[in-house]
């Protein structure tokens, strides 16, 4: 099944069931009245929500128009999000990033890091910058969003516990990366606030896209229309959620409704922008002008300016929109 949050004036938004083709949308809140209501209770929810799914989609039930406008983050505060380090090419490239160290850059176990979860950025909310001078770049990722999990979970616990499935826009301020790491305390203000895609989806729903603890889909995004990038999610993963999720338990438990995310999308390649239609490109911005500095001796695509607009959506195998799309516009706070 396939799940939405729709403004309604509240912070957590209305919790709605969206069709398979994103086109229409049935209320869930006789069931749950917003998505943290339906994990909390997920045992009792799951099959009520699945069963309005099924008659969504069978016609048995008309539904309304679905329109991505009006989707909040699916979670639009969670208790929280840990960012991973899921794809060892996104860390070998960024390793000569200023600011970036060998010994933090480890191949042993993911990386991991908390962000800020107190208000996740809706699909189409702007990307707001206090200025044009940061450096602004989008990673695209693959996240989960999980049951409670206990301290030292084994794989099989990490397994089971992976209720839901989206993607996000996990926007980096990359001047203002180098003052964080060598303060010793780890991303802050290189990290505004996360978008999501209007839909999470159970895995179930992604058949044979989902496996080995992986999305195998490709990531597309988009800036201004151009093609940046077109990963797979499923390849060159290092570690998948699975291996995420037990890290990141290492040393405490995880409260329900937490969101991990896989670092950013990337596969091994040669390519340089701009990027032919069938071409695999790059996650974020930062990638690809590192390449171009190795293949061409500088770095010549630049970051995000305002006005700029950032498009990213996973797709199947038949080109379809699977959660929906990010769609945003770089913006200066105040103008």
């Amino acid at each position: 099944m396939k799940l939405a949050s729709l403004r309604n004036g509240r912070p957590d938004g209305h919790l709605v069931i969206v069709s398979r083709d994103l086109t229409r949308f049935a209320s869930a809140g006789r069931i749950a009245s917003n998505l943290q209501d339906a994990l909390d209770d997920w045992s009792r929810a799951a099959p009520i929500l699945q069963a309005v799914s099924d008659q969504l989609n069978n016609g048995e039930i008309a539904g309304m128009p679905f329109e991505p406008r009006e989707a909040l983050a699916p979670l639009p505060r969670a208790y929280q999000w840990i960012d991973g380090s899921g794809f060892m090419v996104h860390l070998d490239r960024v390793r000569s990033l200023k600011g970036s160290k060998d010994a933090e850059l480890q191949d042993e176990r993911p990386l991991l890091y908390q962000g800020g979860s107190d208000s996740m950025a809706a699909p189409t909310d702007p990307i707001l910058v206090p200025s044009d001078d940061l450096a602004v770049d989008f990673e695209a990722e693959v996240v989960v969003v999980t049951a409670p999990v206990h301290m030292r979970a084994s794989r099989e616990d990490a397994q089971q516990a992976i209720r839901l499935v989206g993607i996000c826009n996990d926007v980096s301020l990359r001047r203002l990366v180098a003052g964080d790491l060598q303060e010793g305390f780890g991303f802050f203000h290189s990290k505004p606030a996360t978008s999501f895609a209007p839909i999470f989806v159970t895995p179930d729903e992604l058949g044979d896209a989902w496996r080995d603890n992986r999305l195998h889909m490709k990531v597309r995004a988009h800036v201004n229309d151009s093609l940046y990038g077109q990963p797979n999610a499923g390849k060159d993963v290092r570690f998948d959620f699975a291996d995420l999720i037990v890290e990141a338990t290492r040393t405490r438990a995880l409260g329900n409704g937490t969101i991990i995310g896989s670092g950013t999308v990337a596969n091994a390649h040669e390519d340089i922008l701009p990027l032919k239609r069938d071409g695999i490109g790059f996650g974020c911005i930062a990638e690809a002008r590192i390449v171009e500095k190795i293949k061409i001796g500088k770095a010549r695509t630049p970051f995000l300016k305002s006005g700029d607009r950032v498009h990213i959506e996973a797709v199947d195998a038949e080109g379809r929109s699977v959660f929906g799309a990010i769609d945003q516009k770089v913006t200066l706070l105040g103008s």
